[in-house]
């Protein structure tokens, strides 16, 4: 892609996502939803492939739908209360599509159909930035209008999402899928404890964004879109593999990574709230992700692959891929357990 295209459209998807974070106005809020989704689909069809082109159709219809499910529903706020401003949307009709449609937006369960589906089609750098910049402008909407939500319906989103994601990457071998079910499952643990901690909801979003990131610049490293290619990373770059392993252990949360962090916080705060039940079947479905994040580890770190593999043999090549970014993300992944107090009062 032209250099100056390039520079552009994601000048564009910055400030897409500024305009939303900065709006009061439900108007200038939806704007700055519709640039970031324009910005994004040249980058997602630049390959000119059925399937990338296919995925690009698919994310437009969903976010176009969901577009336009906010500006009727804060339309009709304004009608009903004769008020634009996002903090006072009293209407419950108002609030309750507009909460559908913004996790319509970031493939919240049930209206995750879309998500596997077009992050499989995209090459996976773009498939990063839809799973972590492109959640930013519809989270900072969420947590402004979370007060005014039925938290039943809060909690049954981030139950479903946490569920559907560990069960939905249970069967999968394309590791593009996992990405996005693991994706789901992450909303879902943020969703949850919206409504009575914002700030772990903030705090799980940037530990999800480190860890995704990681992840992602990982396969890229590899080159690896699938588990049976994954077999050969322990032979080409042994470092690579253990951390990657590593990054995929603190995405199902296990200590001392960063990834047990949020659910551990988000966990105690579920108990404290007197919802023993609903920590218990998070905990359990946390269970779930793990499962895959494992199978992927055992893939990496303990098969050698098979020689019936149709692929050339994979010289240690130099890369010539950027490893700062990569390096940055991955230590964050794996080291920032120890100092939680400081993350926790740097938030609160």
């Amino acid at each position: 892609m032209n250099p100056y295209v390039l520079t552009t459209l994601l000048f564009s998807l910055g400030l897409g996502t500024t305009l939303t974070f900065a709006s009061s106005h439900w108007l200038l809020a939806w704007m700055g939803l519709e640039i970031n989704t324009m910005a994004i689909l040249p980058l997602m069809a630049q390959h000119h492939h059925p399937r990338a082109v296919e995925a690009t159709t698919k994310y437009f219809l969903t976010q176009a739908t969901a577009a336009a499910t906010i500006l009727f529903a804060s339309t009709t706020n304004a009608w009903v209360m004769g008020e634009w401003d996002i903090n006072n949307l009293a209407h419950p009709l108002a609030s309750t599509m507009i909460i559908i449609a913004l996790a319509l937006k970031i493939g919240l369960a049930p209206m995750h159909f879309w998500m596997p589906e077009v992050l499989q089609g995209l090459d996976l750098l773009t498939g990063l930035i839809l799973s972590t910049w492109q959640k930013l402008a519809p989270f900072a909407l969420i947590i402004q209008v979370a007060p005014t939500i039925d938290p039943l319906l809060l909690t049954s989103l981030g139950l479903l999402s946490t569920l559907v994601g560990g069960w939905g990457g249970l069967n999968q071998t394309q590791l593009r899928k996992i990405l996005a079910y693991s994706s789901i499952a992450h909303m879902g643990w943020m969703i949850i404890i919206l409504q009575y901690t914002p700030h772990l909801t903030l705090i799980a979003l940037g530990m999800y964004i480190f860890m995704t990131s990681a992840m992602f610049l990982t396969l890229k490293m590899a080159s690896a879109t699938k588990i049976n290619t994954l077999t050969m990373t322990w032979s080409k770059s042994p470092i690579l593999a253990t951390t990657a392993a590593l990054a995929l252990l603190s995405l199902g949360g296990l200590p001392p990574l960063t990834g047990f962090m949020p659910k551990w916080l988000i966990l105690q705060e579920l108990t404290k709230q007197d919802i023993p039940l609903t920590a218990t079947v998070m905990a359990l479905a946390a269970l779930l992700s793990l499962y895959f994040y494992l199978r992927l580890c055992y893939a990496m770190t303990l098969t050698i692959s098979p020689s019936t593999v149709n692929n050339t043999t994979p010289w240690r090549t130099q890369t010539t891929q950027m490893t700062l970014p990569l390096a940055t993300s991955t230590v964050i992944t794996l080291g920032l357990l120890p100092i939680t107090p400081t993350i926790m009062a740097l938030a609160t």
